[in-house]
């Protein structure tokens, strides 16, 4: 680390203020300008995710630039005051939000901005940063203290050129992982549709064709055209829902057994890392609040309301908080699918029904009257299974792709903080920067 240099943000350009003097009336049309969040959200400005705002001819309003660094000035918390982006396109006139400030490097000497991206949001600069913030309720960036008193450690360009290019192609690998979580999640939601509306014909294993296709295969219910083979039933004769306990905070301990609130009830699966415990010897009281791998369960209040997850990989016992709903079918076996049964809660139709009737003017609470009177599309046990095998496979791949976004993302953290910190050395030659260059 001995070429590298500290240097004072102030020392290496100059700041200019966002937009000013501007009324609602002026935003909607006119010229582009770059978003707060844009900024709070990217380490780069996505150029695709921009607003307007009119700019009159005797106003002078500051635009911006290719290589323009971005600072938002206020935040909720102080751990997200100051965050930073930077312009890495040339797009023509644009301006900048009221709520950020911009900086303009004097040269490319000792700082570029491509490895601004990897500097400001690494760990060492973002916690210098957030310890500018001042307040109490919302915390506030102060420039003046910025420029004065935020030091930088710079490695040589060529250094910075090389670090910019390896976390580019971390970056450039976890967009693409993401955009295939996307596409995955896009056509789950197709095939959530398609299989509660035409189902599959467990003869042929292929979709039925649409209603207007092949009108013949279809009936007519409340809940719209349905396969002749399915039935339209009340949920409340059909399936079960069982309530947990209502535990109080004299009840728990700092270990024994976990307390699956509606907290803890995420798409996924059940999330005890942050749950409650009661004592492990008081398993025999709650024998039926215990969750088992396989159970559907659901967020019936508050803001998760209506959150189903379909537990697993649970090693030992959970137990069941009174919020938290645990759905079970009233003929134990070949009647109804606790698989299907999940798919069926999250596909939305049979929600929309209880939702509906919910109070909105008041915090949401559903609860097993609201349940028993709606009712539901029921293929037979047979066609339920392959939905839910075809939907289960999709969140297979959806899951694998997610847990490899997460290994990426603590790989790219845990580079770019050896890289920054210069506990990783880098090395550069002249053909390894020609190569970069292309």
């Amino acid at each position: 680390m001995s070429e590298w240099k500290i240097k004072r943000l102030g020392d290496l350009g100059f700041t200019y203020a966002g937009l000013s003097g501007k009324t609602q009336k002026d935003f909607g049309s006119g010229k582009p300008y770059i978003p707060y969040l844009n900024i709070f959200t990217n380490s780069k400005i996505d150029t695709s995710f921009l607003d307007y705002v009119e700019i009159h001819p005797w106003e002078h309003q500051h635009t911006v630039k290719k290589g323009d660094l971005f600072f938002t000035t206020s935040s909720e918390t102080v751990e997200e005051v100051g965050m930073t982006s930077v312009l890495l396109e040339d797009i023509g006139e644009c301006y900048l939000n009221s709520f950020c400030f911009g900086f303009r490097l004097y040269n490319n000497i000792d700082l570029i901005p491509e490895f601004v991206p990897c500097l400001f949001r690494g760990e060492i600069v973002r916690k210098r940063i957030s310890d500018l913030g001042q307040g109490s309720t919302r915390y506030n960036l102060p420039k003046t203290e910025l420029l004065k008193r935020l030091e930088l450690d710079l490695p040589p360009i060529l250094i910075q050129r090389k670090i910019s290019h390896i976390l580019s192609t971390c970056d450039a690998v976890i967009e693409k992982t993401r955009e295939t979580i996307a596409k995955y999640k896009a056509i789950k939601q197709g095939m959530l549709h398609d299989l509660f509306t035409r189902g599959i014909d467990v003869t042929t294993g292929k979709l039925r064709p649409r209603y207007e296709e092949a009108p013949e295969l279809y009936k007519e219910s409340k809940l719209g055209w349905i396969p002749t083979e399915w039935e339209e039933k009340i949920f409340g004769k059909e399936v079960d829902l069982i309530h947990g306990h209502q535990f109080r905070n004299f009840d728990f301990t700092e270990y024994g057994i976990p307390i699956v609130k509606i907290g803890q009830v995420k798409p996924e699966n059940i999330d005890l890392s942050n749950c409650s415990y009661i004592d492990l010897r008081r398993e025999e009281e709650f024998q039926n609040e215990i969750i088992r791998n396989g159970d559907v369960l659901m967020a019936l209040t508050g803001a998760t309301l209506g959150k189903a997850c379909l537990v697993k990989g649970l090693n030992g016992i959970a137990l069941q908080n009174y919020r938290v709903g645990r759905f079970e079918p009233i003929i134990r076996e070949n009647d109804i699918d606790k698989v299907f049964l999940y798919y069926l809660l999250i596909a939305g139709e049979l929600l929309t029904q209880i939702f509906n009737k919910v109070n909105s003017g008041a915090q949401g609470n559903v609860g097993k009257a609201d349940f028993e009177k709606a009712t539901f599309k029921k293929p037979n046990f047979t066609e339920q299974k392959e939905i839910a095998g075809r939907l289960a496979s999709i969140d297979s791949k959806l899951q694998m792709e997610q847990t490899y976004l997460h290994k990426l993302q603590q790989i790219k953290q845990g580079l770019m903080g050896d890289l920054l910190s210069g506990k990783k050395q880098v090395k550069v030659n002249e053909e390894e920067m020609i190569a970069i260059d292309k």
